[in-house]
């Protein structure tokens, strides 16, 4: 059963929370996590001027991600930093380019989940992850969120991200955070949690 990790990384961080999200995938016997990258639609020169090409060389090793593989695989987890509320435009491209799939109704019954990241802890993580939702609809993906028998997104001991939606990190203004390890275990839990519906669905 192969669930395919699509996302988009400008810093790093959706990068660390896609590993995360496959580590939890791969706890299920039988489940194979694909990670895989959106194609880049921002030049060079904008990227360094963004401060971003070292950490677009760290996740270089990630394959750019084509449509028929969102066809091949059983479950799809979309993971994408959030832009005034939305899904990144590198994601957002790339998702515009599936219309062959939805014509020929090829991804209908599998199982879709989302995850993502913003700057601030208001920055928008829930209408991200809730906007993306309209397109998986539109494809006719079963969608799977984060429910609450993850307790690490109960309690205000500590700054987190992750809600009943999905599992999500708070990257600060300039990207100096990093994912904490209940942001991590959050992304881990989704991962196996969609990986055994997925298994579900497929037997």
């Amino acid at each position: 059963m192969k669930v395919l990790i699509v996302y988009y990384s400008t810093y790093g961080h959706i990068h660390k929370m896609a590993e995360a999200i496959a580590d939890g995938v791969n706890q299920v016997e039988g489940a194979e996590a694909v990670l895989r990258r959106v194609p880049e639609t921002l030049p060079g020169e904008v990227l360094e001027k963004m401060g971003a090409l070292d950490a677009q060389k760290g996740i270089a090793h990630v394959p750019v991600c084509t449509v028929d593989e969102l066809a091949e695989a059983d479950a799809v987890i979309f993971g994408t930093p959030t832009r005034f509320g939305n899904m990144c435009g590198q994601m957002r491209q790339f998702l515009d380019a599936t219309g062959s799939l939805w014509a020929q109704g090829a991804l209908v019954g599998k199982v879709g989940s989302v995850f993502t990241s913003s700057a601030t802890q208001h920055g928008g993580q829930e209408s991200t992850i809730l906007s993306f939702h309209v397109s998986l609809l539109h494809h006719g993906f079963v969608i799977v969120g984060l429910p609450y028998s993850f307790q690490g997104q109960m309690g205000i001991d500590e700054v987190k991200g992750g809600s009943p939606y999905g599992a999500s990190t708070i990257a600060g203004g300039s990207g100096e955070r990093m994912p904490s390890e209940i942001e991590l275990e959050a992304a881990r839990f989704q991962g196996k949690h969609v990986a055994e519906i997925a298994k579900k669905l497929k037997a």
